[in-house]
Formats: structure tokens, C-alpha cells, sequence
């Protein structure tokens, strides 16, 4: 079973990962201080980028199942109306995915197997949705498996809830979606005010060599040429959280 808290990268993707960082953190050293010894040093840094990635992939992997967890609702809605059990639901769910999804791989395939044959076990379908809701810690899988639950205790109507449920979350997508066509312009200026100060100063050690030749002969231009690194780093974190909202 998927724990979806953590992603574990072959090695591979950490080395091909961990060198692309290299030749960055390299290339940006040596064109702001022009040292080659001191670029090579800070080169393995370069594999604390791993962490970043790591969240990187696994907010998308996130972002994949809730979609993909939208698309089981709506089917398990539609069985429970033709007057099938809950349980049996899963299954015809399961046939109305692989239309959607023919590949094993799609997580939402995965997780509807594991339920089914946790069903078979005798586990009972609370458990089951409570497990892969715990794994996901996604808000919209744990408030529906929170509900589901309710319904089954107290005899609540499950037909409408999952409706409802599968409704919330696809306004919460489109909402999404919506927020994201307006943010791509401002995410695409962002990026290009973020490579400006770089390319800035590879342009001026090629056109103007000896104008800007002190700042990195200096004690006092590696200080500046440090705080504006420095600079380009915390505004670089500030707009990724600006422009990261979530919902």
C-alpha cells in the first residue's frame, strides 16, 4: 500500500536530480565570485534539492488522487442509485475507472483493489476508507471517509452524501483550475523576474568585464555579490508562497 506522506526516489532520479542542482549551484557560484575551487566546494549541495523535489512529487502525486478520487465518487453514487450495496459498488466502480484509467498504475485503480480486497477479508468498509483516508491525508478523502462513517453508524442516507461529497470537491477543483489560468501569467513573470538579476550580470561580465571586474576582486564586492544571492534566494522562497495557494 501507497503511503502518500513520503516518496522514495530510485537512484537514478537521485543522481540524475542531485547533478542537474550541481551544475546550477556551480554555474551560479562562479559566475556571482569567479572561483573555481570555491564553485567545486559548494557543488554537493546540490543534493539538498532531493527534499525539495521529493515534496515537489509528492504534492503532485496528491493533486493526481484527489482528481482521480472525484472520478470514484461520481461512479460510486451512480451504483448506489441503481440499488446497489456499498460494497458491491466498489466493484462496479472499479470496471467504470479502467475506462477512465486504463493503466494498473493510476493510483485511484490501486487504492479501489486494496479496498476490494480488504472487503473480502471481512474488513469492514469504514476501516477500509478510514485506512486509505489516513495514508492520503488529503482533507476531501478523510471528510468523506468522516462522513461515510457517520452514515453507517447512524443510518444516514449514504447516496446523498457521497453526491454531495463528489460535487464539494469538483467545485473545489474548478476553482482550482480557475485560480491557476489566472496565476500562470504572474507564475511565468515570476520566473523571469527571478533569472533577470543572474542574467544581468552575465550580460555585464561580457559587455563590460572591466566595469564590473571589482566585485569580484574585492572584499567588498564578494559582500555584496553574497547579500544579493542572499536577496535572490528570499525572494524567490516569498513568491513561490505567494503564488502556492491552496484550497
Amino acid at each position: 500500500m501507497i503511503d502518500y506522506d513520503s516518496y522514495v526516489m530510485s537512484i537514478k532520479l537521485k543522481i540524475m536530480y542531485s547533478f542537474m542542482a550541481a551544475i546550477f549551484i556551480f554555474a551560479v557560484s562562479y559566475l556571482f565570485y569567479r572561483n573555481i575551487l570555491f564553485s567545486t566546494i559548494v557543488c554537493p549541495f546540490g543534493i539538498l534539492y532531493l527534499k525539495i523535489k521529493q515534496k515537489q512529487l509528492i504534492a503532485k502525486r496528491r493533486n493526481e488522487l484527489n482528481l482521480q478520487f472525484k472520478d470514484l465518487l461520481i461512479s460510486l453514487a451512480a451504483s448506489l442509485s441503481a440499488g446497489r450495496a456499498l460494497e458491491n459498488a466498489f466493484e462496479s466502480a472499479l470496471e467504470d475507472l479502467f475506462v477512465l484509467y486504463p493503466s494498473d498504475e493510476a493510483f485511484i485503480i490501486k487504492e479501489t483493489k486494496v479496498i476490494i480486497q480488504k472487503l473480502s477479508y471481512n474488513i469492514t468498509i469504514e476501516e477500509a476508507i478510514g485506512d486509505f483516508a489516513k495514508r492520503s491525508d488529503i482533507d476531501d478523502i478523510i471528510n468523506f471517509a468522516d462522513v461515510m462513517s457517520i452514515c453507517k453508524r447512524t443510518g444516514g442516507n449514504l447516496i446523498d452524501a457521497i453526491k454531495n461529497s463528489a460535487a464539494i470537491i469538483s467545485d473545489k477543483i474548478e476553482m482550482k483550475q480557475e485560480i491557476d489560468t489566472v496565476l500562470s501569467a504572474r507564475k511565468f513573470e515570476q520566473k523571469i523576474l527571478n533569472v533577470i538579476p543572474i542574467g544581468m550580470v552575465l550580460i555585464l561580465s561580457i559587455t563590460a568585464s572591466e566595469y564590473i571586474k571589482p566585485v569580484f576582486t574585492t572584499i567588498q564586492g564578494r559582500v555584496v555579490m553574497t547579500i544579493a544571492l542572499v536577496l535572490l534566494a528570499i525572494s524567490f522562497c516569498i513568491s513561490n508562497k505567494i503564488m502556492n495557494i491552496k484550497m
